[in-house]
C-alpha cells in the first residue's frame, strides 16, 4: 500500500512546475525524484535493481543512438552509427568510452547486436548504457523503430549502489501535472517493491526541477 499522500503530491507538483515556469528559464526543466533510504546496509544487503516503463515520457530530449539500421534511423532523425563507423573505432577504449558518453542509451538492429563484442569490445557494457533491445534484421514499418525509441525514453532504472540516496528523472515541467503525478506514483511504488523492507527502507522522497529547490513529498 502506498504511503504517498495524493493531496500532498499534487500540491508539490504544482509548486515545482509553477516555480520553474516563473523562473524565466529558456529551457524546459527536468523533474527528478530524489530518494533517501534507511535501514539499509549497502555493504551487506543485496543491491536490488530494476527498470519500469512510465506512462509518460519524462525525458523527450533523451539522446539515443541507433547502431545499424541507418535507413530507418535517418527517417526518424535519429543519430546512428553503421557497422563501418563502428569498425573505425577499432576497439579503442577511449573512443568507445567517448561514444558511450555521448548518448543516454543505444539501440541496435538484430544483425548488428551480435557483432557488438567483436566490433567494440566490452566498453558499452561497462558504461552501463547499452540496452539489449533486439530488433528484427529488417524493420518492416518505420513505426516499429519509433515505438522502440519512445519505449526507451519512457524507461527509468533504479539501481541501489554504495550510497543511501539516488535520483531518477520522472517528468519535465512542460508536462501536464496529472501526467507527472502518474509517473511519480508508479516510480515510487516500483522503487518500494524493490526494497527488502518496502516502505520501512524509505527515509524521505523529494521532487526537484532543474535549478529549482527540492520539495518533500514523503
Amino acid at each position: 500500500m502506498s504511503k504517498l499522500q495524493s493531496y500532498t503530491l499534487r500540491e508539490v507538483i504544482s509548486t515545482v512546475v509553477t516555480r520553474s515556469k516563473n523562473g524565466n528559464r529558456n529551457f524546459t526543466g527536468t523533474i527528478e525524484l530524489q530518494i533517501g533510504l534507511k535501514n539499509y546496509d549497502p555493504q551487506k544487503d543485496k543491491r536490488s535493481s530494476g527498470s519500469v516503463k512510465l506512462p509518460h515520457i519524462p525525458r523527450p530530449k533523451m539522446k539515443i543512438c541507433m547502431l545499424g539500421d541507418a535507413q530507418h534511423a535517418a527517417k526518424l532523425g535519429l543519430e546512428y552509427r553503421d557497422v563501418e563507423s563502428l569498425k573505425k573505432l577499432n576497439k579503442n577504449k577511449k573512443l568507445v568510452k567517448k561514444l558511450a558518453k555521448g548518448f543516454h542509451a543505444f539501440l541496435a538492429s538484430e544483425s548488428v547486436i551480435k557483432q557488438i563484442p567483436r566490433l567494440l569490445g566490452p566498453g558499452l557494457n561497462k558504461a552501463g548504457k547499452f540496452f539489449y533491445w533486439k530488433f528484427p534484421t529488417l524493420v518492416a514499418h518505420q513505426d516499429s523503430l519509433e515505438d522502440k525509441v519512445n519505449e526507451t525514453k519512457a524507461i527509468v532504472k533504479f539501481q541501489l549502489k554504495k550510497v543511501l540516496c539516488m535520483g531518477v528523472a520522472v517528468g519535465h515541467c512542460g508536462m501536464e501535472e496529472k501526467q507527472i503525478f502518474q509517473n511519480v506514483q508508479l516510480s515510487v511504488n516500483f522503487l518500494v517493491s524493490l526494497l527488502k523492507k518496502n516502505w520501512q527502507n524509505v527515509r524521505c522522497l523529494w521532487l526537484k526541477s532543474t535549478m529549482g529547490r527540492p520539495e518533500r513529498i514523503f
